[in-house]
């Protein structure tokens, strides 16, 4: 196909490869969120501790993070299609088996281990690599509509799961689940593409078609090579800093114990599971707008204002929870806006400073310092639950922490030059 045909061309197929992304990183996210829905029934019917249930699914995000700068070499090495049907194959086996635990350890191995890794090759690693593979122009729009599909899944999943664990059990809950990564599976077999080589296009915004360059690093080897490279850089630093903070005040804290938090005012779950899906809505239009605002303005100032109005809103949920239902409204929609609108300006910098070679692997390990904050907060708030009786200290600490994110944000600025001209000559 010469430069004319592509042209003329008026549908262009990498659309196709962000819609199918999109629905993988949707039922990532909803697999992932369904944990939250399982505490108080675990609780109930194992007799499990608020802090046990709370290990199992900090260990899960952590993993979830870990495994991105590797997933990253994978997506190379054998293209996004192979990579993300053995992960769904995985998760859902592990799904299919969680019904017949009778042991936290079990529950622990299926979900802190074998759904974390499994989950993590989806993760937002996938939605960098699509964008930087299939895209020239409009890459902000694209990592921002793929950041908000976790959004999205927590508000399609969230409500449901609630629902069916309420009136039928969490077992239902669990093979919904199961059905929704079959139908996943088979769409992602069918329609998904590695590279716009494949099907004879150019990258969106660029009119040459090339051929993908061939992944010859060790699989394991290459993304800690990347990660001694970037550790050198004090922007790096910065960036894996203020996602650590991210996760922590995220999902870690509010989408792994709201509905536990509301449940302790007398709150019923599907009720509380309808306010992380109000957050789920607002974040899809939220995170949107902020890929679009990462092609237009500076994404440090952006990370600024992300991140001190997060802390306000989080300062603000302690007195939400003990008012009246439309403060809590109030809260889901003022926090929900931003809760993972930092991710387009991160990626963007990430792209900035160490170029399109290395932005995959390097932002996977930013993730990994995400990850970190987020599996903190979710054992950290369970065991605070425990010992103190209430989220409400978490919850004010996590907004002062946002705080320290948005001044670190700043700090990308007076750096970011400097480091960004020694890396290209690295």
């Amino acid at each position: 196909m010469n430069t004319a045909e592509i042209r003329k061309q008026r549908f262009y197929y990498g659309w196709v490869v962000v819609l199918l992304t999109f629905v993988t990183l949707l039922v990532s996210a909803g697999v992932r969120s369904l944990p939250s829905v399982l505490i108080l029934p675990f609780q109930e019917e194992y007799g499990w501790s608020r802090s046990g249930i709370s290990s199992v699914i900090s260990v899960g995000i952590f993993l979830y993070g870990l495994v991105g700068p590797f997933s990253a070499a994978m997506l190379l090495r054998f293209g996004i299609r192979k990579v993300v049907l053995t992960a769904l194959l995985v998760l859902a086996v592990s799904m299919s088996v969680t019904p017949l635990m009778t042991s936290l350890w079990q529950f622990e191995l299926l979900w802190g281990v074998v759904s974390g890794l499994a989950t993590g090759m989806m993760a937002n690693v996938l939605g960098v690599t699509v964008s930087q593979t299939w895209f020239v122009k409009r890459r902000g729009l694209v990592v921002g509509l793929l950041t908000a599909s976790a959004a999205t899944g927590q508000l399609l999943f969230l409500p449901l799961f609630a629902k069916l664990t309420s009136e039928f059990g969490w077992r239902y809950a669990v093979y919904t689940a199961v059905a929704v990564i079959i139908l996943a599976f088979v769409a992602v077999a069918v329609w998904m593409r590695n590279h716009p080589y494949d099907v004879g296009a150019a990258p969106y915004g660029s009119e040459e078609v090339v051929k993908p360059t061939v992944f010859s690093g060790n699989l394991f080897l290459a993304p800690l090579q990347t990660l001694r490279f970037a550790m050198k850089n004090s922007t790096f630093w910065l960036l894996a800093g203020t996602f650590f903070f991210c996760g922590f005040s995220t999902n870690g804290l509010i989408g792994t114990h709201l509905i536990a938090a509301c449940g302790d005012h007398g709150m019923l779950e599907v009720a509380a599971a309808g306010l992380l899906a109000m957050m789920g809505l607002f974040d899809l239009i939220g995170t949107t707008i902020s890929g679009w605002l990462s092609d237009r303005f500076d994404s440090r100032w952006l990370l600024f204002w992300y991140y001190g109005l997060r802390g306000l809103s989080l300062l603000f949920l302690p007195y939400a929870l003990g008012a009246t239902p439309f403060m809590l409204v109030l809260f889901s929609v003022f926090y929900g806006l931003d809760w993972i609108a930092t991710v387009p300006p991160t990626v963007k910098l990430t792209g900035m400073t160490f170029g399109k070679e290395k932005a995959g692997m390097i932002f996977g390990w930013v993730v990994v310092a995400h990850q970190l904050g987020a599996s903190t907060a979710a054992y950290g708030a369970g065991v605070m639950r425990d010992w103190l009786g209430s989220y409400s200290q978490m919850f004010v600490t996590a907004g002062f922490i946002c705080f320290i994110a948005a001044l670190m944000a700043i700090r990308i600025g007076a750096n970011m030059a400097k480091n960004a001209k020694a890396s290209l000559q690295a």
